[in-house]
């Protein structure tokens, strides 16, 4: 098992035209624990300071802190930051793995132990529809009988091949069918595609959103500030291999370059900071995420 340790920052930024007299909001910025990510040392501040940030599980585990303001401001800013260390075991050989249809029956009989954990991200979502272009596009990866990981890294391919990486061509809440026609988008868009893909043949697969260390070029130093949020699917492979992490924005399956924060059944599930607010006029958003690798001394505490 391969084990990384980094130092996260994430800053967002809200400036407003006019002040804002009241805003309540909702943070998803804190790793939830789990067998890949264990946080230490993490802290969510928010400025101007509210009088309580009030933390909570949602349903599906992940940590969410909540806080209002009543008092006026121009400038509401956000952070997250802290150190977590990121743990992935080997990827199972892919053709050794079961018979998709074999996984799909055995959730669909509850005669796999973790039946009721995965059956929930089978169906629709509010950002993921159940389609028969989905199930068409899937099962040119998905054959007869073929093992769930091999079928799954197919698809991925082909996502990463057949789709077209493009910032300008979609937006937050631009819809997965049209995604999925235009052939053009962003990670969340080619995981919300996979994740149709997947669901529309039966299986269960679920979004997940975190980070992803990237590397300058060579000669060039990394520029502070300069990471982004990333996005990718975790596809249920039966019992004995449990979940795997996917990245069709890369064409990879995921490893301690992956930092995993919040998981649900697509984007609605997991957006990073949410609320209302009275007032404001035009407001402008501005995001600083820095992903750091720490020192192996530090990795092996």
């Amino acid at each position: 098992m391969s084990c990384t340790t980094y130092k996260i920052e994430h800053t967002t930024t809200y400036s407003y035209e006019s002040p804002v007299r009241i805003c309540h909001n909702i943070v998803m910025l804190y790793p939830r624990s789990s067998n890949v990510v264990q946080p230490s040392y993490y802290r969510i501040t928010v400025k101007p300071h509210p009088e309580t940030l009030v933390r909570r599980e949602d349903y599906f585990g992940n940590q969410l802190h909540s806080f209002s303001l009543n008092e006026s401001h121009k400038q509401l800013v956000v952070s997250a930051s802290g150190r977590v260390k990121v743990s992935y075991a080997a990827l199972v050989e892919p053709t050794a793995t079961e018979a998709w249809e074999m996984v799909r029956e055995a959730v669909d009989a509850k005669t796999d132990r973790n039946w009721f954990d995965a059956c929930q991200y089978r169906f629709p979502s509010p950002r993921i529809d159940i389609d028969a272009r989905y199930a068409s596009f899937a099962r040119r990866s998905f054959l007869k009988n073929r093992p769930i990981v091999e079928a799954a890294l197919d698809l991925t391919q082909r996502i990463f091949r057949e789709f077209k990486y493009d910032a300008e061509a979609t937006e937050v809440y631009t819809p997965t069918a049209a995604a999925f026609e235009m052939r053009h988008g962003v990670c969340q868009d080619f995981a919300h595609v996979q994740i149709a893909c997947l669901r529309s043949i039966g299986l269960s697969a679920r979004y997940v959103s975190g980070y992803l260390r990237t590397v300058p070029p060579p000669g060039k130093e990394k520029l502070i500030g300069a990471d982004q949020s990333h996005a990718w699917v975790s596809l249920y492979c039966g019992q004995t291999v449990g979940w795997v992490d996917l990245d069709p924005t890369n064409n990879r399956s995921c490893d301690t370059d992956h930092i995993p924060i919040a998981w649900g059944r697509d984007y609605n599930d997991v957006i990073p900071v949410r609320g209302v607010f009275l007032g404001g006029g035009e407001h402008s958003i501005q995001v600083s995420v820095d992903v750091q690798e720490l020192p192996q001394a530090v990795n092996a505490d």
